[in-house]
C-alpha cells in the first residue's frame, strides 16, 4: 500500500527534513494531550524526526512511536531517544491497546482507497474511550505535491464521512492555513475524534 516514491523521499531526505521541521511540537499536540488521562498509552504514527514523540514523553505519557521509514526512525532515536520502531500504517494490528493514536501530517500519504481500512485498524487499536488525532492537507483529489510525494488531498466533507464510517465521533474539526515541505500554502483540517 505504501507509495514507493513517497518512501524514497523520506529515506533520502531524512537528515535535512528532520532538521528543518523538528523545531517545536505540532500546534495541536498539547491540546490533544490535555484531553487524555494521566499516563495514557499513545501510539504515534509517522513520528518523523521525533519532535512530537519527545513532547509526548516529556508530558509523562507512555509512548509507542512508529514510522514507516527506517531512516526517520533512526533520526528520531538519535535526536530524542524515544525508542521509535519501524511500522507502516497497514501493519497496525493491535486491539484495544492504546488510549490514543496521534497521526500528525502522515495519513495524508495514504491513497484514498487505503484510508478506510487504516482508520478501521486505528479504531480497533483504541480502547473503548480512545481518541485519535489526524491532520490532512485538503484538496479535490489524490495527487502528488511539488516534491513528488503522494497525497490524498481530501475534501473536508469526504474526510468527515470516512471517519464516521470507521466508527468515530468527531470532537473537534479545525480548518487552518499551513504550508508543507514543498512550500505550498493550503488549507489543512485537524480532526480530533473519539471511538464509538
Amino acid at each position: 500500500m505504501a507509495d514507493a516514491a513517497t518512501l524514497a523521499f523520506y529515506r533520502e531526505q531524512a537528515p535535512r527534513y528532520t532538521e528543518a521541521f523538528d523545531r517545536k511540537p505540532s500546534r495541536h499536540l498539547d491540546q490533544f494531550l490535555d484531553r487524555l488521562p494521566r499516563g495514557a498509552r499513545i501510539l504515534e504514527l509517522g513520528c518523523g524526526g521525533g519532535r512530537d514523540s519527545a513532547r509526548i514523553r516529556e508530558r509523562g505519557f507512555a509512548l509507542d512511536a512508529t514510522d514507516g521509514t527506517p531512516a526517520m526512525v533512526e533520526k528520531a532515536n538519535q535526536r530524542f531517544a524515544v525508542e521509535a520502531r519501524v511500522m507502516r500504517f497497514e501493519e497496525l494490528d493491535a486491539e484495544a491497546a492504546y488510549d490514543a493514536v496521534w497521526a500528525h501530517a502522515c495519513l495524508i500519504h495514504v491513497p484514498r482507497a487505503g484510508l478506510p481500512p487504516i482508520l478501521s485498524a486505528i479504531h480497533r487499536a483504541l480502547t473503548p474511550v480512545g481518541r485519535h488525532y489526524g491532520s490532512y492537507k485538503l484538496g479535490d483529489g489524490e495527487g502528488r505535491d511539488l516534491l513528488g510525494r503522494l497525497h490524498n488531498f481530501p475534501s473536508a466533507e469526504w474526510l468527515v464521512a470516512v471517519y464516521a464510517d470507521a466508527g468515530f465521533a468527531i470532537e473537534d474539526a479545525v480548518i487552518y492555513a499551513g504550508d508543507g515541505a514543498d512550500g505550498v500554502v493550503r488549507d489543512w483540517m485537524a480532526l480530533t475524534v473519539r471511538r464509538v
